[in-house]
């Protein structure tokens, strides 16, 4: 077993196969071959070798992250793929944890990624991000106070404007951007029947505001509303109401809560709907799921850019990482634990060492991630996460750290 960089013109072939064999593309579908084609020549990959041929596969994409006001520097780990010859070796782990050290010994300070499922990557240091609500709706139940103008249709061959668009959309605590436009072109790609509806609304006739949609149904949908990208709420509030415009065919439409808007709040009788559709294949619900998560990869860095209204608070932290035990000998970064002294206030720090006379927290690096972000507050991970600490020091963390949801508003 060999690991090394990716090779398009060596592996490309091995990476259809095992992406199929996983079934992220079908097999025959000419845009989604397109899509991995584009997406593995644009991203910074690593393959394992077994007997010659790629068997895994971890990419990762390079972006931010939104805290507050600031902009941190983001690794998206945006594919782990392994073949079925090749399970149970190690391999995805191995191939990730070196991505990320790779990307953290190049800048980035956070690295975040999509699961399959909960427990694998918290063996790399991730904590599990916050609840997205996943709504499913009758668009003939939206009741929206705007009306819509008539969209423009937009293709796979309009990438680049939406891309731009989704770097400049209206942004939130926790929201996330990868640079690379191939991000955009091949999630477009990869959209089954995908097709656009938005509005140019920009300086010089510029796209401001759409969504990307799929489509595997009928004429009665279902669609599935991969994303959307706006500058203003009233601009969301107009991509809603075209979503509306189409309830006269359309039977059900899929889509992520965005940030700050309880969408429940759009719908007319949302518990009559559920009940009359349920188990019918346009059943309008609503369900909740983790399935992002995220580590930070330079303490100091992430806290320094850490603007904290109220007074401060210091304390002793004893950080913890497993990372380091998935890294080859050689390799330069090695993790984040260790012992710091921290301060979160207006101005926040982490320095090494300690403070006689501090409180000290204890934390596994997923779950001080989790912390720091405003997923969950202190009192409630030192519950079920690897958190702990004196009491009074976890009721201070609860109030400093008040924060909005981080929701990153953008899969990979």
């Amino acid at each position: 077993m060999r690991v090394r960089p990716y090779d398009p013109e060596k592996d490309l072939d091995a990476l259809k196969r095992m992406w199929q064999e996983v079934g992220w593309i079908e097999r025959g579908n000419d845009d989604q071959a397109e899509g991995l084609e584009v997406f593995a020549a644009e991203y910074p990959g690593l393959v394992a070798e077994i007997e010659g041929a790629a068997e895994c596969y971890v990419a990762t994409g390079q972006g931010s992250i939104r805290y507050l006001e600031a902009d941190v520097p983001l690794s998206a780990v945006t594919a782990v793929t392994t073949s079925y010859v090749a399970r149970r070796q190690g391999l995805a782990q191995r191939l990730t944890a070196a991505s990320v050290a790779r990307d953290a010994a190049a800048g980035s300070m956070v690295s975040a990624l999509g699961v399959f499922d909960q427990g694998f990557y918290n063996k790399l240091g991730y904590g599990t991000g916050v609840y997205e609500h996943l709504y499913s709706l009758d668009p003939s139940h939206l009741r929206v106070p705007k009306t819509a103008r008539p969209p423009r249709r937009l293709s796979k061959d309009d990438w680049e404007a939406m891309h731009r668009a989704r770097l400049g959309r209206l942004r939130g605590h926790g929201s996330c951007v990868i640079d690379a436009a191939v991000a955009t072109r091949a999630e477009m790609l990869w959209a089954t029947n995908g097709f656009g509806l938005g509005y140019h609304d920009g300086s010089g006739g510029a796209l401001s505001h759409y969504v990307w949609f799929s489509t595997k149904g009928g004429e009665n949908g279902p669609l599935n509303a991969w994303w959307m990208a706006y500058e203003t709420t009233d601009q969301f509030l107009e991509l809603m109401a075209a979503i509306a415009s189409l309830g006269d065919q359309i039977h059900l439409v899929k889509m992520r809560e965005p940030a700050g808007i309880q969408v429940q709040d759009l719908l007319d009788q949302p518990f009559r709907r559920n009940r009359i559709s349920e188990k019918s294949d346009y059943e309008s619900r609503t369900r909740s799921a983790a399935y992002m998560q995220m580590r930070i990869c330079d303490l100091a860095g992430c806290l320094q850019a850490t603007h904290l209204d109220g007074r401060p608070v210091r304390f002793n932290l004893e950080l913890s990482d497993p990372i380091d035990g998935l890294l080859d000998p050689g390799t330069d970064w090695r993790g984040v634990a260790g012992s710091y002294v921290v301060e979160l206030g207006p101005e926040s720090s982490a320095v090494p060492g300690a403070e006689v006379g501090l409180p000290t927290l204890h934390a596994g690096v997923g779950a001080f991630t989790r912390l720091w972000l405003g997923v969950r507050p202190a009192t409630g991970l030192a519950v079920t996460d690897q958190l702990s600490g004196p009491a009074e020091l976890l009721a201070t963390l609860d109030r400093t750290l008040r924060l909005p949801p981080p929701r990153t508003d953008w899969d990979f």
